[in-house]
């Protein structure tokens, strides 16, 4: 075979173009990343156009753009039956319904941040798409906070809503005339709207229906109906042609603010449970069965059998509230049964809204857990594990509740020492345990502990048992009870409203840490309080149950108004801090630390 040069050569030639051509159409690497949301180059309709009849809408862009959740993000305010569908075509997206427009509407399409650039996800913010088809933009606005009853957060995916029907039938049953959703710290605001009276609601939708009709859907009601006119927030129409709003990468998160104050507060509420029904049931343990009623009982009170088994095989004990029962078995043939089939009576609320009591027989199971010990050893035993709070520091004159999984037999105090330690020295203590009241899982320890002074509690095993004969390890636990000067003080001044109230004191979390109540205006005083920050609250209590009670918007009650003291309290050791506060229907938060001038070190 007699071999060309020449062709050997142009293939040669031909690898290398192709080489170099692969390598220049490569992404550089480095440079700048783009921060630069997408710039609309142009629409069809253009934004703000008014005589609209279409069932389309193109936006182009300058650049390739993606949807983030635009499922959950889109809304189309007045809102149309079926949603809208949104595509994307290149460096478009494409927007097709099906609904009849009504005449001389304004439409509004909320797009929030769901349009970014496809590489690096910028987005632009609050993007808000509008056309009329009638011959104007309607440009009048709502604007307002929304708040949860109890804490006065923000709260999550809420919609808004506008109503020109003014019956309130219409919140339960019909589509709202306009629609919106507040932003991450509870703002919102409603834009092009005609002038005319509406009524104002805050909705967490849970069955995505536009409608309040789950009284376990959070909700809020405005009192009054709105008298919407030029007066009122007017806002232009936004055109392309605008700078767009800072864009927000995938990655980043909108940064808290306090919410800028609008001009109407929504407070939303979970109304309370009216229908009567068996809301769960459990066998957690073999001896135990738990009951969860929708709401207590009342009279018809609750039930429970156990067929051919003698009535004192098991008691029972109630929440405070009543409705929520549980049953302990004391008869070993009962409890060691796999399954159980109880009859239990309770009261029931069928569709017509009537309450009777109604019988019904569960199947409750239980299944030993099966041990695997290693080979020669005997199966571990699962100790009965008592929980209490003595370990490291404990605040005098506090009682001391020592908790069980399961009712305990009263303790064994010949078991139990507690001693008062100094350096070497151990002196023994009396101690005593007394029952609590409301359940047999919990007894408090009663001893003359002294401020100031370190302890040790020792239990012997089998010093806490069961009524199932299981009973708990040894265990040895070092605690002390500073003297007062190790804690801080804090008295409130309280002025403004008046009424009975109850004023909360909270940790940082927002967890109760003490309460007392105030039937009017006066002087609040906590002792003893550890040293940290702390927040305020307090309830107005208007139905005098001492209790906050939520909204019922059936009987138009809006629920109990919450104002949090602004700004957060530093307590100190020994030191007393006098703050006062002038209460206000709703204060909003503020979390920045303030130590009132007023605090004076003892």
């Amino acid at each position: 075979m007699i071999h060309n040069p020449n062709r050997y050569f142009s293939f040669y030639v031909v690898i290398s173009l192709l080489a170099f051509g692969c390598a220049k159409m490569s992404s550089p690497s480095g440079g700048p990343r783009d921060r630069e949301a997408p710039v609309i180059l142009k629409s069809i309709p253009e934004n703000g156009s008014t005589g609209f009849k279409g069932r389309e809408i193109i936006i182009s862009f300058d650049e390739y753009v993606a949807l983030d959740q635009i499922n959950e993000k889109f809304m189309v305010s007045p809102p149309m039956a079926k949603k809208p569908e949104i595509t994307i075509r290149g460096k478009s997206i494409r927007i097709r319904y099906e609904d009849e427009l009504r005449d001389s509407t304004t439409y509004t399409f909320y797009f929030q941040d769901a349009i970014r650039d496809l590489n690096e996800g910028n987005a632009i913010n609050n993007y808000q798409f509008v056309f009329s088809t009638g011959p104007s933009i309607d440009s009048l606005s709502v604007t307002g906070n929304a708040y949860t009853g109890l804490n006065l957060d923000p709260p999550e995916n809420t919609l808004v809503l506008l109503y020109s029907r003014l019956d309130d039938s219409a919140v339960y049953k019909a589509i709202p005339d306009y629609i919106t959703r507040t932003s991450l710290n509870g703002e919102f605001r409603i834009d092009n709207i005609r002038p005319g009276s509406y009524r104002l609601y805050g909705l967490v939708d849970a069955d995505n229906s536009k409608n309040y009709n789950l009284r376990e859907e959070a909700f809020a009601f405005y009192d009054e109906p709105l008298r919407v006119s030029p007066e009122h927030n007017y806002l232009p129409v936004a055109k392309d042609s605008l700078p767009p709003a800072p864009s927000i990468t995938a990655a980043e998160k909108v940064p808290e603010k306090l919410p800028v104050i609008g001009e109407y507060p929504l407070v939303l509420f979970q109304a309370q449970k009216k229908n009567h029904y068996l809301a769960s049931s459990s066998r957690k343990q073999a001896y135990q069965l738990s009951f969860i009623l929708s709401v207590p009982p009342d009279s018809l009170g609750f039930g429970f059998s156990l067929p051919d088994a003698r009535e004192n095989a098991w008691f029972t004990e109630h929440s405070r509230k009543r409705d929520s029962i549980t049953v302990w078995l004391t008869d070993s043939a009962l409890y060691n049964r796999t399954i159980l089939e109880p009859v239990i009576s309770f009261p029931f609320t069928d569709s017509s809204g009537i309450t009777s009591l109604k019988y019904d027989t569960l199947q409750m199971r239980f299944v030993t857990p099966v041990q695997r010990p290693s080979r020669g050893q005997a199966p571990k035993r699962t100790p009965y594990k008592i929980s209490h709070s003595l370990a490291g520091q404990v605040r005098p004159a506090v009682r001391m509740p020592f908790t069980a999984p399961s009712p305990m037999r009263p303790p064994d105090t010949s078991a139990i020492y507690l001693y008062e330690v100094i350096k070497d020295q151990k002196t023994r203590i009396p101690v005593t345990f007394s029952p609590d009241s409301s359940t047999l899982c919990r007894y408090f320890m009663e001893a003359a502990l002294k401020s100031g002074k370190n302890y040790l509690l020792i239990s012997d095993s089998a010093a806490f048992t069961s009524i199932y004969g299981e009973y708990s390890d040894s265990t040895g636990t070092k605690f002390s009870v500073p003297g007062p000067e190790f804690y801080g003080k804090l008295i409130l001044d309280i002025t403004g409203h008046g009424g009975g109230k109850i004023i909360q004191l909270l940790n940082e979390r927002e967890e109760p840490v003490r309460q007392t109540y105030l039937v009017d205006t006066g002087r609040v005083e906590f002792h003893l309080l550890g040293q940290g920050k702390y927040k305020l609250r307090a309830i107005s209590d208007l139905d005098g149950n001492r209790e906050w009670t939520t909204g019922d918007f059936d009987i138009r009650r809006q629920p109990e108004p919450v104002s949090y003291y602004p700004g957060l309290i530093e307590i100190k050791e020994n030191w007393e801090v006098v703050n006062p506060w002038k209460l206000t229907p709703v204060n909003f938060k503020q979390y920045e630390l303030q130590v009132r001038k007023t605090a004076a070190r003892k």
